[in-house]
């Protein structure tokens, strides 16, 4: 069971955002992700718990922040409620798209064992609705997804397969790469890995 620390920071200036302390692992019915957020002071920000099918299809996510939390799944779509702690606030939405994502590198993860793809494989396009921090309020965003590249490198236990991913933005067209080995984020716009104290899990 991978458990570690990544720093989350702002990709354009560096400004550093948060702490992600996770642990995740695949399980019987596919693959869940924990974590506790913590600010550069030491406050608590918020937490992340999501879970995929066998398929990498979200059958439940839960996201908090101080002032909102969002419970999703895959239904119709996705959809999912968001609302103030006490309740007294929520909408409920819904969009025909594959799943979500946000500042979390469960979704990016999380993309990858959705779409499965291939070295050298054509991009694949897909819909996905982001919960944006700090309000967690969604937008629906299309990603086009390519795995430009599979390395394996040799460490204590045993060989470490790396895929890198180019991801574009297709309403902006900016693009940038994502570093994955396994369950784990090894690099990405605003990601470092800091810690990890057991290897990614390796799926079939």
């Amino acid at each position: 069971m991978p458990r570690g620390r990544y720093s989350l920071h702002d990709p354009h200036d560096h400004t550093p955002l948060a702490e992600e302390h996770f642990h995740c692992a695949p399980g019987p019915s596919g693959w869940r992700y924990v974590s506790q957020l913590t600010a550069p002071s030491g406050d608590h920000l918020g937490s992340v718990d999501l879970a995929l099918d066998e398929l990498g299809r979200p059958i439940r996510l839960e996201l908090h922040t101080a002032s909102w939390q969002v419970r999703g799944a895959a239904l119709d779509g996705v959809t999912w409620v968001r609302t103030d702690p006490t309740g007294a606030h929520a909408t409920e939405g819904n969009v025909r798209a594959h799943a979500f994502t946000g500042s979390s590198p469960a979704f990016l993860v999380a993309t990858t064992r959705l779409l499965r793809l291939a070295p050298s494989s054509s991009a694949t396009r897909v819909r996905l609705v982001a919960f944006t921090d700090p309000v967690l309020a969604p937008r629906t965003v299309d990603q086009s997804w390519a795995l430009v590249g599979r390395e394996a490198h040799a460490t204590d236990n045993g060989p470490l397969t790396v895929d890198e991913y180019q991801v574009t933005a297709l309403d902006t067209g900016e693009r940038h790469t994502v570093h994955i080995a396994g369950d784990v984020v090894l690099a990405a716009p605003g990601i470092e890995l800091e810690d990890l104290a057991s290897p990614p899990s390796v799926f079939d």
